[in-house]
């Protein structure tokens, strides 16, 4: 009985596969698009927030029209898509490999742009914003990337209609570098570690001299100069401090400090990408 048992269910698979088989796939409704169509489609889908379906669509219209705008435009929207479904490696991927198929494109500067604000808004970090976290006090490694993009697209397109508001980006980022080496300097401080503390802290007063952050650094390299017994070097040092911060809340540690420098910058993010190519 079990063996007929068997027999039956191997039979009843073997119908069902052969079933399968026979019944027709089911057609792709994109395969016939036009690339028209296709675009629109997608678009809606980003308009949305729908990225994924977005991305698939691109990459159709990509894969299906290979030559002309509508292929160059796809790859664009394409690392837009990803950068806001914030999967920061795929939209920095699409941003190198659209800058290494594209270089003389007339919207390439937006591609540098982006590129810059993937690592930036990295850099800012959304749980900066819930938990009151400094950004700094973080990895400086978005940073410095982040800043040598922005940089690459001033240096580039120094006309471009990013550049402005990539400079501006990088006075920021200026500040949070200098910011991360105070951090590091405050770091070293609390356990006693005054030499590397005052070495710290001297970096971000040469390297970074009109940064907010100075007037920190000044204050630690006063206190470590202490702590190493070094007098001469800590009254130099606290000359140079009250001259240029006369105010300074680290004279006075009761007073109301302003709001933290990095507080002022609401994150955003890039514009949809230029549809100039598309006409």
């Amino acid at each position: 009985m079990q063996k007929k048992l068997s027999v039956l269910v191997a039979a009843c698979a073997l119908v069902g596969l052969s079933a399968c088989s026979i019944l027709p796939e089911r057609s792709d409704e994109t395969k016939n698009w036009s690339a028209e169509k296709l675009y629109a489609e997608a678009r809606d889908e980003m308009a949305g927030g729908h990225y994924e379906a977005a991305i698939r669509l691109f990459q159709r219209l990509e894969s299906n029209y290979p030559f002309g705008t509508y292929a160059a435009q796809a790859q664009m929207e394409i690392a837009y898509a990803h950068y806001k479904a914030q999967d920061q490696a795929e939209a920095l991927a699409a941003v190198e490999r659209f800058i290494k198929l594209h270089p003389n494109h007339p919207q390439v500067d937006y591609m540098y742009y982006l590129r810059g604000l993937i690592n930036f808004n990295d850099q800012l970090g959304f749980l900066s914003f819930i938990y009151e976290q400094d950004p700094t006090e973080r990895d400086p490694r978005a940073t410095r990337e982040a800043f040598a993009a922005f940089k690459v697209l001033v240096d580039k397109f120094p006309n471009s209609k990013y550049a402005p508001d990539s400079i501006q980006r990088m006075s920021y980022l200026i500040n949070a570098m200098a910011q991360y080496e105070v951090h590091v300097a405050n770091y070293y401080y609390r356990r006693g570690a005054y030499l590397a503390a005052l070495n710290r802290a001297q970096a971000a007063v040469q390297e970074y001299s009109d940064a907010p952050a100075r007037e920190e650094a000044l204050f630690i390299m006063m206190r470590s100069y202490d702590k190493l017994g070094m007098p001469v070097l800590r009254d130099d040092t606290q000359r140079v401090f009250t001259l240029n911060y006369p105010n300074s809340r680290f004279l006075n540690p009761n007073a109301a400090g302003d709001a933290p420098w990095w507080r002022f910058w609401s994150k955003s993010g890039p514009k949809p990408a230029p549809k100039d190519a598309i006409q």
